[in-house]
């Protein structure tokens, strides 16, 4: 019965690859009937074959992400039915239908059937795929009698799935995802959902098929505003960047939060006292009281020369004007030509007053006197003194450089901290000054060089490319329907493709560049490290504050970050944000995950523990060295590592400082096979800080000198938790110092 149903299973599954490759030979077919059309005639005809091109490239890319594992599951119903459920909805050309997609209403009782609750089920089915093959299938048969309560769903391929080997790159779960990791993942759009976790619950795989599944049902709403989604590091956001294209979505913009401001790109902030300075929501009125104090009133009168004649500038007309500037409730530098306009107004009818009382009886025209006024050096030098325009980068430079601004710009400040942030003004920016360069962005506003004109031929253009975009639409639309595509496009989205010529850009690009972008979502992986000036720049960015926030307070190793998500969230949510917890370590060893939540317990934090479902092979092994020791040891057991692991994952997790020196160590007898930090998650054996290692998972950890990183964060305990619960198989601790308390039972 097994062999019939498996050959079966085979055949099924062979059919539904077969149906990808049409589907990918007739978009490929199609994109290059579109590119032969030449960009001759209209404007019209043009923004039809770019958005026509745009079209089936997206469904190319999303039909080629999609071949991995592409069906992982059957439903048998009550009714006699039976509904494939795979990464994207397939469908003959007659509309039969071949299989669901996972995020559809009707896949959702793969997920959330029980025993007790069958939904209508009466059998599910896993199906294990090896490339396009079939490699096994596990039945969960939903009847009382044969499966008791607590079961896992699909136990034989979750677990096969948990003991695999790492790669470096986080694979999605969409396969065996387990009831309350569905129903989050299900949650409705609207308001703020935090999904608080412990090690291993799988929050980051929560998050992304929230991600994935918010575009599916939401689609109208999200195509153009977007999901923006925040990890923690470089090194996070490659280990997660393949996992939403083979869930079927391609245009989620997902950033670390030192890229979060356009052209900058941020460094990590290493000293825990100067975030934590940064991080302060007063530093909002710091750079507030620092862009106001750029708008000055000198403290005499000033003599300007123009063309030989000498105008006055008094105090008063410069307050004057400030104050009507400041009326305008715009930004510092929009403001400004407000403050200009009347200044050189007022200089003009001084310097038109001056010459007729020396030619009386002369009608001239006196036009040109206004051009005079603004060419003058004299009056360009006064109006920049009072009101200069600004970049963010310039002002922070200044600020964070000069004893007297900071002074004057941070009163509340103890001299020691403000001693802390002053620096070299050519200082690479960091992860810290991200949110302070967003908060002087907009405040400054936009540097306008052309007075307006610019942004009005802009406008100008944009409401060209719209009635040309209107005109294109009427039998456009109909096109696209008979073509397969779901779906309807309005003007604005064609009008929005042909913006940059002869380039179409998808919102989650356009976002990208665009400090202002105002995104329909935000998700937060490991959000507990957040500092209240980051989550202010997050909530700008959406100000609807629909948020999936996720994280484990008890990893917060940040001295920015929070204590609580009541801490972290009331400023800016209030009360409106709903809590969901999951309480399942799918990653972490029973021995593992144990041992770590003795030592941090141990150390004084409150830690969710959730409970293991598996067993490891080995308890925690540690090596006790010589002070001097310690890198020459992890060098002599690296070998034994990594015949246990057979070919898995490694990683070694020390303090930033000893980073380098151990990578060095290893790689005189490794060489290639070693690498450190960002970007080296394809090397066997990856060094790396706690704070790189956040979100990641390896089959094996060794940690170097745990005591050092229990002390390393002002005594929080975030960085040892976080490194004792990132392997999947074995841990090891080498310490030359008396070991953590609560790790050894």
């Amino acid at each position: 019965m097994q062999d019939a149903e498996l050959v079966h299973e085979r055949n099924y599954v062979a059919g539904l690859y077969t149906r990808l490759d049409e589907l990918r030979a007739e978009k490929i077919r199609q994109l290059a009937d579109v590119r032969r059309t030449t960009a001759m005639g209209s404007h019209q005809n043009r923004s039809e074959r770019d958005a026509f091109a745009t079209l089936y490239e997206d469904r190319l890319a999303q039909l080629n992400a999609v071949d991995d594992r592409l069906v992982f599951g059957r439903l048998d119903l009550d009714s006699g039915d039976q509904h494939y459920i795979g990464r994207i909805g397939l469908s003959t050309d007659d509309l039969r239908q071949l299989m669901v997609d996972w995020r559809a209403p009707e896949a959702g009782t793969f997920y959330q059937a029980t025993a007790f609750e069958r939904q209508g089920v009466r059998r599910r089915r896993h199906l294990i795929l090896s490339g396009r093959s079939v490699k096994s299938i596990e039945d969960d048969v939903l009847d009382a009698a044969m499966l008791g309560e607590g079961n896992l769903q699909g136990e034989g391929a979750l677990l096969a799935a948990l003991n695999s080997k790492r790669t470096g790159r986080m694979s999605d779960i969409v396969g065996t995802i387990q009831a309350e990791q569905d129903r989050i993942i299900r949650a409705p759009l609207p308001g703020a959902l935090v999904v608080q976790g412990g090690p291993g619950t799988g929050k980051t795989a929560v998050a992304l098929h929230r991600a994935a599944y918010l575009l599916y049902s939401h689609r109208e709403r999200l195509r153009s505003a977007g999901v923006l989604l925040v990890g923690p590091s470089s090194s996070f956001m490659k280990y997660i960047e393949r996992v939403l294209p083979s869930l079927g979505e391609t245009g989620v913009v997902m950033s670390s939060v030192g890229r979060l401001m356009p052209g900058i790109t941020a460094i990590s902030e290493t000293n825990q006292k100067l975030a934590q300075i940064k991080g302060q929501l007063y530093m909002a009125e710091v750079i507030g009281r620092a862009v106001a104090n750029r708008q000055r009133i000198p403290t005499e009168d000033r003599k300007l020369d123009v063309e030989g004649t000498t105008l006055i500038l008094t105090p008063r007309q410069v307050r004057r004007a400030r104050e009507k500037a400041r009326a305008t409730g715009k930004p510092h530098n929009e403001a400004r030509l407000t403050f200009v306009k009347i200044l050189l107004r007022e200089l003009t009818e001084q310097l038109t007053e001056h010459i007729e009382a020396g030619s009386l009886g002369n009608n001239a025209d006196r036009a040109y006197l206004a051009e005079d006024v603004r060419q003058s050096r004299d009056v360009r030098v006064a109006l920049n003194l009072a009101w200069m325009p600004l970049t963010p980068e310039k002002l922070l430079r200044e600020l964070f450089s000069k004893p007297a601004v900071l002074a004057a710009a941070a009163p509340k400040l103890s001299d020691a901290d403000r001693e802390l942030l002053l620096r070299d003004p050519e200082s690479l920016w960091t992860e810290a000054d991200v949110p302070l360069l967003d908060e002087a962005a907009e405040l400054l506003g936009e540097l306008d060089n052309s007075g307006g004109r610019d942004e009005a031929a802009a406008e100008a253009a944009r409401r060209r490319n719209l009635a040309n975009a209107e005109k294109a639409i009427e039998n456009m639309n109909q096109s696209l329907a008979d073509s397969g595509v779901d779906g309807v496009l309005s003007a604005e989205e064609l009008a929005a493709y042909n913006e940059i010529s002869e380039e179409y850009l998808t919102a989650a690009e356009r976002a990208l560049t665009d400090r202002t972008w105002a995104f329909g979502h935000v998700i937060v992986d490991e959000a507990q490290e957040l500092s209240a000036m980051q989550w202010r720049l997050l909530v700008r960015r959406c100000p609807v504050k629909s948020f999936t926030i996720v994280g484990d307070i008890a990893q917060t190793s940040s001295a920015a970050g929070a204590g609580s998500w009541q801490q972290a969230l009331e400023p800016f949510m209030g009360e409106r944000w709903t809590l969901e917890e999951l309480t399942v370590n799918y990653r972490t060893p029973a021995q593992i995950a144990e041992a770590a939540a003795r030592m941090a317990i141990a150390a004084g934090a409150v830690v969710s523990a959730p409970k293991a479902v598996r067993e490891g092979k080995w308890p925690v092994a540690v090596d006790r060295v010589p002070a001097a020791g310690v890198v020459d040891h992890l060098v002599s057991v690296m070998d034994e590592e990594l015949s246990l692991l057979d070919g898995g994952l490694l990683a070694v997790i020390t303090r930033t400082q000893d980073v380098r020196t151990a990578a060095a160590a290893l790689r005189r007898v490794y060489g290639h096979r070693v690498g450190h930090g960002a970007g080296s998650m394809e090397q066997d054996i990856v060094v790396m800080d706690p704070h790189e290692a956040k979100g990641l998972e390896f089959d094996g950890v060794v940690i170097l000198e745990p005591s050092a990183l229990l002390a390393g964060s002002d005594g929080r305990v975030g960085d040892l938790y976080v490194a004792m619960t990132r392997p999947t198989q074995r841990l090891r601790l080498i310490t030359s110092q008396a070991l953590p308390e609560g790790i050894e039972e």
